[in-house]
């Protein structure tokens, strides 16, 4: 025999499923929608096939684009672990400095890629040395050694991105 709180965890189930439902829905439309509005301006620019046929490609390859584009976000603790195991090969490492030291550098420089994808590092580089303090939890490093973990950490997870893409994606000539 079922209980009032059991209805209620059953309600509150359906709640958060259908949250669930509606936020994966929604991201597929907006990436949907991204990749279509790109995709109209990808097929505008090409040229040469106008109209219906060139907005259908156009759309296409947009979508193609921004479904990759939005798998672009570096996972963190796959990062994470990557930086453990290779950290004490880096030229910027300090002798005999463990990985607590480098670590909170190496997350800030994924967490700032994943928050601005389309960024150069060079761009938000005095940005982040601002907020390093706040950032940097237990690392002892000052931002002048802590800055080239976090760019090191940057780059790889822009040039995974790229990967991922066909061409040069952000303009760098890579």
């Amino acid at each position: 025999m079922k209980d009032r709180s059991d209805e209620r965890n059953l309600d509150a189930d359906k709640e958060n499923h259908a949250e669930a439902k509606g936020a994966v829905a929604g991201g597929v439309a907006g990436g949907l929608a991204g990749g279509l509005a790109g995709g109209a301006v990808t097929g505008a620019l090409a040229g040469g096939v106008t109209g219906p046929v060139g907005a259908a490609i156009g759309a296409a390859a947009g979508a193609v684009i921004g479904g990759l584009a939005g798998k672009a976000k570096a996972d963190p603790m796959v990062e994470d672990t990557y930086w453990r195991d290779n950290y004490g090969t880096r030229p910027y490492v300090q002798g005999g400095a463990s990985y607590d030291e480098y670590g909170p550098a190496y997350r800030y420089g994924v967490d700032a890629h994943n928050r601005y994808p389309d960024r150069h590092f060079d761009e938000i580089e005095s940005d982040m040395g601002r907020e390093w303090p706040t950032a940097r939890g237990g690392s002892s490093l000052e931002w002048e050694h802590a800055k080239h973990a976090s760019r090191d950490a940057w780059q790889r997870v822009k040039d995974s991105a790229e990967r991922a893409l066909p061409g040069d994606a952000d303009g760098d000539g890579r």
